[in-house]
C-alpha cells in the first residue's frame, strides 16, 4: 500500500554559503534492542586538497531494537530506524519502490551512469535490511569498487548477514572506506544485526540490544553531531511510545531535518584534518542544505513485533529543495 503526499518547505535561504564555492566538487543510509544513527559522509579528492562530498549512503542513520523484555515492545515495534541521504541535486536517482519485476526488495536506488543499481538503503520482504555510509578520509581511491553494490548484493542474496559481512571484510581493501549493517529480521527465528567498517576491527560483529550510533567514523565514535542526532532520535523515540506508527514516522522525519550545527568538533577534525575544515560549518549538523548540495531524503522504517514492516521516505522532488513528496510503502515479512 502506498501514500504520496506532497507539500512545501520554506526555500533554503540564498545568503548561505555556496558549496560549490568550496572547490572542485564531483559526485561522488535491526531485531532485538537497537538504536542506531548515521550522520553525513565525507570524502575527499585525492589529487587535491579540495574536498569533495560522497552521498551514496545515509548521511544520517539511527536504529532502534527492542528487546523482548522491554516494556512496551509490543506498541513500540522491534525495530525503528531514522535515515538521511546527502547527495548533490543532480545527480539522478530513484525514489524508494520495490525493483521492476522483483517485489522482495524495497529501496532507492543510484541512477548516475556507470552507478546503476547501486544502493544505499534498503529492506526485502525476507527480512534482509542493509545501510551503508561512507568514512571520513582526506584521500579517495578512483579506481575503488563502488560501495553501492555491497548493499544491493545483501539484500538479493540467500547468505546470513554475518556470513555476508565476513566474505566483504576479506575484500575490504578494494573499496574506500565504509560502514555496513547487514540484518536477518525473522519473527520466527529471532533477529540478527551485524557490523562492519573497513578501517576498524578485521572481522565483522553481531550487536548485542542496545542503542547505537553510526556516522562516517566507526561505530559509536562520539562526534558530536553524532551525540546529538542520538539524543533527539532517543527523544523522538521516547515520545512516540504510546503514538500511532504514523505520528511516529513524523516526529522522527521531523527530527531528521534538524539543521543545528554541532561545532567545535576535533573529533571530526582530526579524522579529516585540514581537508574538512572549510565545510565544517555546513556538515556539523544532522541536516545538510547548500543551494545545490545537501539532504535530499529521509527515511524511517518501523518493524513491530508481528513483522509488518512500515518503510516512509520523504525525498526532494527534483533539484528544487523546497518541494517534498512522502510515500508509504506497508508490507509483512516473509520470515
Amino acid at each position: 500500500m502506498k501514500a504520496t503526499q506532497h507539500f512545501r518547505l520554506l526555500a533554503i535561504s540564498k545568503h548561505l554559503a555556496s558549496c560549490l564555492q568550496m572547490g572542485s566538487w564531483s559526485k561522488r543510509t535491526e531485531a532485538l534492542l537497537f538504536r542506531f544513527v548515521i550522520f553525513p559522509k565525507f570524502s575527499f579528492l585525492e589529487s587535491s586538497q579540495e574536498w569533495e562530498p560522497e552521498a551514496t549512503a545515509p548521511a544520517w542513520f539511527g536504529l532502534s531494537l527492542p528487546s523482548p523484555a522491554t516494556a512496551g515492545v509490543r506498541r513500540a515495534g522491534r525495530l525503528i530506524l531514522a535515515a538521511n541521504r546527502d547527495e548533490f541535486y543532480h545527480r539522478p536517482s530513484r525514489a524508494a519502490d520495490f525493483w521492476g519485476n522483483n517485489n522482495e526488495v524495497l529501496s532507492g536506488l543510484d541512477m548516475e551512469e556507470g552507478k546503476e543499481g547501486g544502493t544505499w538503503l534498503g529492506i526485502n520482504t525476507r527480512g534482509k535490511l542493509a545501510a551503508l555510509t561512507n568514512y571520513l578520509q582526506p584521500r579517495l581511491d578512483r579506481d575503488a569498487r563502488g560501495r553501492g553494490e555491497l548493499v544491493a548484493q545483501f539484500l538479493t542474496s540467500d547468505v546470513d548477514s554475518l556470513s555476508y559481512l565476513k566474505k566483504v571484510s576479506a575484500e575490504g581493501h578494494l573499496y574506500n572506506g565504509f560502514n555496513l549493517i547487514a540484518a536477518d529480521l525473522s519473527t520466527e527465528k529471532g533477529d540478527v544485526i551485524c557490523y562492519y567498517g573497513n578501517r576498524g576491527e578485521r572481522e565483522p560483529v553481531v550487536l548485542a540490544p542496545g542503542t547505537y550510533g553510526l556516522s562516517n567514523a566507526l561505530l559509536e565514535t562520539p562526534w558530536r553531531k553524532l551525540c546529538f542526532g542520538k539524543r533527539l532520535f532517543l527523544e523522538a523515540v521516547e515520545r512516540g511510545q504510546a503514538l500511532p506508527k504514523d505520528a511516529l514516522a513524523a516526529q522522527l522525519l521531523d527530527m531528521l531535518n534538524n539543521e543545528e550545527a554541532q561545532l567545535p568538533d576535533p573529533a571530526i577534525e582530526d579524522q579529516g584534518r585540514e581537508y574538512v575544515q572549510p565545510i565544517l560549518s555546513k556538515y556539523a549538523a544532522v541536516c545538510v542544505r547548500c543551494p545545490d548540495y545537501g539532504t535530499r531524503t529521509n527515511t524511517v522504517i518501523l518493524v513491530d513485533a508481528d513483522g509488518h514492516v512500515t518503510f516512509t521516505e520523504r525525498s526532494m522532488l527534483g533539484t528544487d529543495p523546497s518541494c517534498w513528496e512522502t510515500s508509504t510503502h506497508e508490507f509483512r515479512l516473509q520470515s
